[in-house]
């Protein structure tokens, strides 16, 4: 681990917006009856539970958490599932989670509140007979030591948790994980470490690498989501990791970065995993997980929507307990006939199809097709064109972009990972800031769009024009620093470039560069006289992915040019469905 490289800064209490009711530290047993309410927007419970406040559980290395524990009231031992993550344990009554939610448009109601935010409600699993475990981490609110973010130390700190609770006599000696983003990432953390009674997991959207997602994605430093992410949560009575210092004394990727990286080769337990086309944050992570890990037991489901209204859907939450009462309780249901991969295809017309099976992704009647950039007539051809023909923006103009559009002309679906290979040049300047976008247009050329929320509002719709990308799916985006273009020879697929991120290779004057770009994986339908727009910027073209947080503005100057044709092909790489 790289522990002198860590920087920390001052921690703080937990601000009145995230104290819920459950909050305070106040240890002891007490039994909740069946029809409890928390509070009146909140779901009654529908069974009598044991609630264990505030337990002390010691780590390896001396630091003490503090967990509350829901149990069912029963003799018989149950699995317990855990819900790792630095918000508060007892926020689920708060303000900010409230405000989520209203955000998202899903009713209170849909909760018991005794849930962690982004996790498993114990309302729920304690009366289909688990527990649930919600662990303030290392650092936060009442627990001992400073915390990190995303790092080898929460897989570390997960392993001791699991194993104190497998030898709790209430436990069955089975234990999973479940919840979104933050407690999605921690799984991979704990799953590397393989503590012996993690018996399975399920990352709901999240990423898999802090450096090539959160911080540092495509190169560039875009920290906005990282400074509200270390801002707004990690509140304790110490202190806590201070990533955007970090990020800025260690630009390059390093062993600090490294030991933010799963060992996804470690990971051999069963794997439920759900991801979407459409998080901004979570996509590129959760397919990279996904391929990366080593479990031979492993699902994926594509939703078409956002995490949370996808997580708490009543029919969801019953799927994900066929995975648990197969793997936790070990009863022999239809769960192993589930198919390995079951994906979504967006229509952005009200027309997206779900739960379509395969046996990988993607699936196998996928062709890689490349579609070459034409820069004379702005348009996509699969043929390379013959004579070279440049097309170029001044980084200060208005329009600040090139496009290339193709019709289809019979219906066709994309389902995979596509990619842009490009011939880059900067006119006055020795670096380029690049964002690059796949875009649906409808048949008369308007560009096509769809929320992932069930709140459309008109103030919806103000946060969604330019940003705040979780809440409405406008194409599959990709972007890259051109000096950061050196290629990972060992992660690198003919579908899915990586970059080392090692190096810096600036231009020079009238240089001519290749870069490939990843964009994110896409399942969208085009039917006949519909339209694929690729568009090159020098501009971040989606906005941000939450509202409210800075948005990242490209370093760059001069002129771009993107050459196209000739010795100089560009293409876009497409999986084209063949049936």
């Amino acid at each position: 681990m790289s522990e002198v490289q860590k920087i920390y800064t001052a921690s703080s209490p937990l601000p009145a917006p995230r104290t819920g009711i459950l909050t305070p530290f106040e240890p002891g047993t007490r039994i909740l009856e069946a029809g409890f309410r928390i509070a009146p927007q909140f779901a009654p419970l529908p069974v009598e539970i044991v609630f264990e406040k505030d337990v002390a559980i010691t780590l390896r290395d001396g630091v003490t958490l503090y967990a509350d524990v829901f149990r069912p009231v029963t003799d018989e031992p149950v699995p317990v599932i855990v819900a790792w993550s630095p918000y508060g344990k007892g926020q689920g009554t708060s303000m900010s989670v409230m405000g989520v939610f209203g955000l998202v448009g899903l009713p209170n109601s849909v909760v018991s509140g005794l849930e962690k935010f982004e996790a498993a409600d114990p309302a729920y699993w304690l009366a289909q007979g688990y527990a649930i475990c919600n662990p303030d981490i290392r650092g936060v609110v009442d627990s001992e030591g400073d915390s990190v973010l995303w790092d080898r130390q929460d897989g570390l700190d997960a392993y001791d948790v699991i194993e104190w609770l497998a030898e709790q006599e209430w436990c069955s000696g089975k234990v999973g994980m479940s919840g979104t983003s933050y407690l999605a990432v921690s799984q991979w953390f704990a799953a590397a470490e393989q503590p012996p009674h993690l018996a399975a997991i399920n990352p709901w959207e999240g990423v898999s690498d802090v450096y090539r997602d959160l911080v540092k994605r495509g190169g560039m430093p875009d920290i906005g989501f990282a400074r509200q992410l270390q801002e707004g949560s990690f509140f304790g009575r110490n202190r806590k990791e201070d990533i955007l210092r970090e990020v800025e004394e260690y630009p390059l990727i390093n062993e600090l970065w490294e030991d933010k990286i799963p060992a996804f080769d470690r990971i051999t337990v069963p794997a439920y995993v759900v991801a979407s086309y459409s998080n901004t944050l979570h996509t590129a992570g959760t397919f990279r997980a996904w391929r990366r890990i080593a479990s031979e037991e492993k699902w994926l489901r594509i939703h078409n929507t956002q995490e949370w209204p996808d997580y708490y859907d009543e029919r969801n939450v019953e799927d994900l307990r066929r995975f648990f009462d197969h793997y936790l309780k070990g009863i022999e249901n239809d769960w192993p006939q589930t198919a390995r991969v079951r994906y979504s295809v967006l229509d952005l017309a009200g027309g997206d199809r779900t739960g379509i099976e395969a046996d990988a992704f993607p699936p196998a009647d996928v062709t890689s097709t490349k579609f070459y950039l034409d820069g004379r007539r702005r348009m996509l051809v699969t043929e390379a064109p013959a004579d070279e023909a440049p097309a170029s923006y001044a980084v200060a103009s208005n329009p600040n972009a090139v496009s290339f559009l193709t019709r289809f002309e019979e219906e066709t679906v994309l389902v995979g990972y596509p990619k842009a290979h490009l011939w880059v040049e900067s006119r006055g300047a020795d670096d380029m800031d690049l964002f690059v976008l796949v875009q649906k247009l409808d048949r008369f050329g308007t560009p096509l769009s769809a929320f992932t929320v069930p709140n459309q509002s008109a103030m919806a719709h103000d946060l969604t024009d330019h940003g705040a990308t979780i809440l409405k799916y406008k194409g599959a985006d990709g972007r890259l620093r051109v000096s950061a273009r050196h290629l990972d020879e060992q992660l690198s697929t003919d579908d899915v470039p990586a970059h080392t991120f090692d190096r810096v290779e600036k231009l020079s004057p009238g240089e001519i560069v290749e870069i490939e770009i990843d964009l994110f994986p896409v399942g969208l339908a085009f039917h006949p006289g519909e339209q694929l727009r690729f568009i090159v910027s020098s501009a971040n073209l989606l906005g941000t992915l939450m509202p409210a947080i800075e948005e990242y503005v490209g370093a760059n100057s001069g002129e771009h040019v993107i050459h196209t044709g000739g010795d100089r092909a560009s293409y876009l790489q497409l999986p084209i469905q063949t049936r």
